[in-house]
């Protein structure tokens, strides 16, 4: 991996403030102990401390030389790869380096004229040159792999943010296709009276105004509560109530803990909606509907009944495209945790219900 020659290399550009890091400066400090002992052992007259403060700086140039040609020149040729510019340059930077630490720790420039002076120096170059260009390989290796993890997580994270924004068109484009289904169904409805001229078609235009009033602001909204959905309900069943008041009847019960729990919108009226339709509407004795919500074990239990016909096989074999697209989307606003099942009653009937978890609505 080292050997791959890059345009640009994999650290932000122009960031000097990494040459004097004192993550960076601490390793060189640390790593000069061991040496100075190394050395210290090897000479009576030159205390430890003195050691320590040869190698240190020496480490500390040729740090900075590697720092240097980490970041510049800002392209490379695609020949010349950076790691080996940083390691010709650690290299050039020991020799110097260990030069300018024996003129600081001596005084004098010319300290090749002492024959021990000149071994000490010949000890710290040799080391430099032995160890160094190592020791850098395994930061950079090291380093790289950090940067890898870093991307990792940082692709991990767009992925997932890229995920949910498709679920949210997705969720959208579903609600948008479910908009048409109920308003153009309860405007049938309401056609219908007026076509046979009955006496309450005001009556049932006045109701599907109040229905209209709750239902549309809602049409667009991801999230609602359950409260806000038995409003709609409500509303639905008082209107198809006064359209056939005697083949219709209907009961709501609600745990009041359950009101302000999340549920998308149109859930419980499609449920309705369809047994309206399916189960009280072909019969002509009608039935009753009730809507019940409960709570148990941390999970959110919506159940409607209806005394109506019962199950009739769609053409497909499958729930009907109400219902499937309600259990769509039920998967995709709770990643999967949403259960929707429906089963015959005796002697007639269908009981459809929903169990998700119980969520309080997200605060924008």
């Amino acid at each position: 991996m080292l050997a791959t020659a890059t345009p640009a290399p994999l650290m932000p550009l122009r960031d000097w403030s990494r040459l004097v890091a004192w993550r960076r400066v601490r390793f060189v400090l640390l790593l000069s102990v061991p040496f100075s002992l190394m050395n210290s052992a090897t000479s009576a007259t030159t205390p430890t401390w003195i050691w320590f403060i040869r190698v240190a700086i020496t480490g500390l140039l040729a740090l900075m030389a590697f720092g240097v040609f980490e970041q510049w020149p800002a392209t490379l040729p695609k020949r010349l790869a950076r790691w080996v510019l940083q390691l010709v340059a650690l290299v050039v930077a020991v020799p110097i380096g260990a030069a300018i630490a024996y003129w600081v720790t001596t005084g004098e420039l010319a300290f090749w004229r002492e024959p021990l002076r000149l071994t000490g120096y010949r000890h710290i170059f040799f080391q430099g040159i032995l160890f160094g260009p190592w020791i850098a390989l395994g930061a950079m290796v090291r380093q790289r792999e950090a940067l890898a993890h870093e991307q990792a997580l940082a692709f991990a994270l767009e992925r997932s943010q890229f995920e949910r924004q498709a679920l949210d068109a997705r969720l959208k484009l579903m609600q948008a296709q479910v908009q048409p289904h109920f308003l153009f169904n309860t405007l049938a409805n309401v056609r219908a009276l007026v076509r046979t001229g009955s006496p309450q078609a005001p009556a049932v235009l006045d109701a599907l105004i109040n229905y209209l009033r709750a239902a549309v602001p809602r049409l667009d909204e991801t999230a609602s509560t359950l409260g806000h959905e038995l409003q709609l309900v409500r509303a639905y069943l008082e209107l198809m109530h006064m359209r056939m008041p005697d083949r219709l009847q209907f009961a709501i019960h609600a745990d009041a803990a359950a009101e302000t729990l999340r549920c998308p919108p149109m859930t419980l009226l499609t449920l309705v909606e369809n047994a309206v339709r399916h189960g009280i509407d072909p019969g002509e004795e009608g039935g009753r509907i009730e809507v019940s919500v409960s709570l148990r074990d941390g999970r959110c239990i919506v159940r409607v009944t209806d005394t109506g016909v019962g199950l009739q096989p769609a053409a497909d074999g499958g729930l009907g495209t109400g219902l499937a697209t309600l259990r769509e989307r039920l998967q995709l606003a709770f990643g999967g945790d949403a259960r929707l099942s429906l089963t015959g009653l005796v002697p007639q009937g269908v009981a459809a219900e929903i169990e998700f978890p119980a969520q309080p609505v997200p605060v924008a």
